[in-house]
């Protein structure tokens, strides 16, 4: 098992090359008549995952690649906030772009995946901020719900009428992506609930975490940064998995088929 992951997290760097690609072949469609509601977000996305991917940071305990102050972890979160409530949206407004039948509740479903998003992103903040990692637990069971509601409206619209290929194709990778998601999704959960309940039970090699003000919290994320490369403090393989994935490769890749998938 691979211990430091130095070269990994700056191989990242290779992300970021994929996510402008993304952004200025989107720019170029968005000269044309694509969709804003389906190519904005995805925009955003990929500005934000490239970023990230140059300035890796790690939330819990302010773990960074780069001592700068583009590592901030209040800085990283603020952008990242802007871009998970985007690429959310983005699939929400597909689902109810291929809603051809007019079907209430999926088209409910998809707002209260972008209610749910927003949710998630208070538990987050809120973790940083008072460093209580249950938040962090709380926000990950909402992603858990998101996809949950996207795989679930996708099989139902995919079975329920007849579509054309780019929807059926775009449907099709919904399922896709939940068949592999929700269950890695699962252990990381896991994982993040002993962490979580670990600090809540503090033992002789694990003490307790003082209580912070959000004062405190708020001027740690802004400057305080760690500098670390182990591959405990990345969250071991389960947080490299989950990097590559979402800012360098399924997840830009994704934005990108449904905001260039010619539905208009």
């Amino acid at each position: 098992m691979l211990r430091d992951f130095a070269k990994p997290l700056h191989a990242l760097k290779l992300g970021a090359l994929i996510n402008l690609y993304f952004l200025a072949d989107t720019t170029i469609l968005a000269a044309g008549s694509a969709n804003a509601t389906l190519l904005l977000p995805a925009q955003i996305l990929f500005a934000v995952s490239a970023y990230r991917c140059i300035f890796p940071v790690r939330y819990k305990d302010n773990i960074v690649l780069h001592d700068s102050f583009f590592s901030s972890i209040f800085l990283t979160r603020f952008l990242a906030t802007f871009a998970e409530i985007a690429f959310i949206f983005q699939f929400a407004s597909l689902l109810q772009r291929l809603n051809l039948s007019g079907i209430e509740w999926i088209d409910w479903l998809s707002w209260a995946m972008v209610a749910q998003v927003t949710v998630s992103q208070i538990f987050v903040w809120w973790a940083i901020l008072s460093r209580q990692l249950v938040f962090y637990y709380y926000e990950e069971i909402g992603w858990f719900l998101i996809f949950v509601a996207n795989t679930f409206a996708s099989g139902w619209l995919l079975v329920s009428g007849s579509l054309p290929q780019p929807a059926v194709g775009l449907l099709e990778l919904n399922l896709l992506f939940g068949a592999f998601y929700l269950p890695w999704q699962v252990l990381h959960i896991r994982s993040l609930r002993k962490d979580a309940f670990d600090t809540l039970q503090p033992s002789a090699s694990s003490p307790e975490q003082p209580p912070i003000s959000l004062g405190q919290g708020f001027s740690e994320a802004l400057f305080q940064r760690q500098r670390r490369t182990d591959a405990t403090s990345w969250g071991g393989w389960i947080g490299l998995v989950w990097m590559v994935g979402y800012w360098a490769t399924l997840i830009p890749l994704w934005a990108h088929h449904v905001a260039t998938a010619g539905l208009d």
